[in-house]
């Protein structure tokens, strides 16, 4: 038997931007079509409207070739928009690709979206054998692993609810479950896992590197540098639908920073790696100081104003302006929306600027990337990964003239000290 799990041989998908999606349609729908079509096309001439259909393309992938050998554990990494999730959607055999192919020797369990691979009407026991049979596993071995699946989904509550009545959290945990512990030989996650808590996803991660352990393959999609790092021993940089760099973690997450650090030195109106439908957008970042001038650097313990200028579409929505800010391996250190403040934007104008001030930073010295997100009702409407730099310089956070290094500490707080005597007979201060 070959080695080689995983061989991807000039992969390209191509798609069509700004014209009509087609989609299913039964047949009365289509002969339905067909007799009104050429009336629509009279009636249009007519009103001196054009019938011309948008014929420009965008390529998700162009060109790409990797091989990934059984055992080996492999990062995609990339900004929005760089192909990772449309890569794992032609390995999975979601989508065809416009030219190359891509071919896995294996069983596959995919986690690619909430939902993907369950059905709605279905309970979460009925899915659980569904996705084991769709694997090719026999009954038996879905009956060995059952309760170790709600055991890790947390849902044993529900398990035999319709899984359309779950939350996102309930279906991400419940399908993560079942790809992880079906035994499938190639395991293809994309980011899935960022739906659930900070507890979940460290659980997730857990049970990744005991799949890695057990020497099944596994492509892994993250933002998180940090878990890039820990897991995978090769990392595959995308850039444009392109790869990049397909070297060691290190230094394809080494040149992948250096990327994002490129990209924030581009005004943040023309940034078109971005994700959501961007009916209210970013278009500028800026930093001030607690007077109001605008500033290049930050200082430990001071005060940080960051400033955020957008364009809207959405007037008058309840929108959650949200800042992330990471360290050099993709942790999120702090993380601030206005969701959880008192700010009231229910008559959003369609222009303005939101301000996010952090009294005493408390940041050590580095150098740090700003994320930024809007979301409407949870659902993500913009969203720019490294839309800045944020350069930090060492001030005197605790009032004594030392600040720990950020080997010690990522991030600062407030604490103090007291020391007292204690005596056989009693307490002395």
């Amino acid at each position: 038997m070959s080695d080689t799990a995983i061989r991807v041989e000039n992969l390209s998908k191509q798609y069509r931007i700004g014209g009509p999606q087609a989609r299913y349609r039964t047949i009365r729908e289509s002969l339905t079509e067909a007799v009104q079509a050429p009336f629509r096309h009279l009636s249009s001439v007519v009103r001196g409207q054009s019938s011309v259909v948008s014929n420009e393309t965008i390529w998700a992938l162009k060109g790409v070739s990797f091989e990934v050998q059984r055992g080996e554990v492999v990062g995609i990494i990339g900004r929005n928009g760089a192909g990772k999730t449309t890569l794992l959607k032609i390995l999975s055999r979601i989508t065809e690709p416009t030219e190359g192919y891509g071919e896995i020797h294996g069983r596959v369990g995919s986690l690619l979206e909430v939902g993907t691979g369950f059905h709605p009407e279905l309970t979460g026991r009925e899915n659980i054998y569904l996705n084991g049979a769709i694997l090719g596993m026999k009954r038996a071995e879905i009956n060995r692993k059952f309760d170790e699946i709600v055991d890790f989904a947390e849902i044993e509550k529900f398990i035999d609810t319709p899984v359309k009545h779950y939350s996102s959290g309930m279906y991400v945990r419940l399908a993560f479950a079942v790809a992880a512990h079906l035994e499938p030989e190639i395991l293809l996650v994309d980011e899935v896992l960022a739906v659930g808590d900070a507890a979940f996803q460290k659980k997730c991660l857990g049970k990744m590197g005991d799949v890695a352990k057990e020497g099944r393959t596994v492509l892994f999609v993250s933002h998180n540098m940090g878990a890039v790092l820990s897991l995978c021993s090769r990392a595959i940089l995308l850039e444009e639908g392109r790869l990049q760099v397909d070297e060691v973690s290190d230094e394809a997450i080494s040149v992948y920073l250096s990327s994002l650090k490129r990209s924030s030195k581009i005004v943040l109106r023309d940034r078109l790696d971005r994700g959501g439908d961007q009916r209210t957008r970013y278009v500028d970042i800026w930093f001030e100081d607690s007077r109001g001038r605008r500033v290049t650097r930050a200082v430990t313990g001071q005060a940080l104003v960051v400033c955020l200028e957008y364009e809207s579409a959405l007037a008058n929505s309840r929108l959650d302006f949200g800042i992330g800010i990471y360290d050099q391996f993709g942790d999120c250190l702090i993380h601030s929306s206005t969701r959880f403040s008192h700010l009231d934007d229910g008559m959003l104008p369609p222009r303005g600027v939101v301000t996010c001030t952090f009294p005493r930073l408390a940041l050590p010295a580095a150098r740090y990337r700003v994320n930024l997100s809007i979301h409407n009702r949870r659902e993500r409407v913009d969203h720019v990964e490294g839309a800045a730099v944020l350069e930090v310089e060492s001030g005197d956070f605790y009032g004594t003239g030392k600040v720990p290094p950020t080997t010690w500490s990522k991030v600062l707080v407030d604490y103090t000290w007291s020391l007292r005597g204690v005596e056989d007979g009693g307490e002395q201060q």
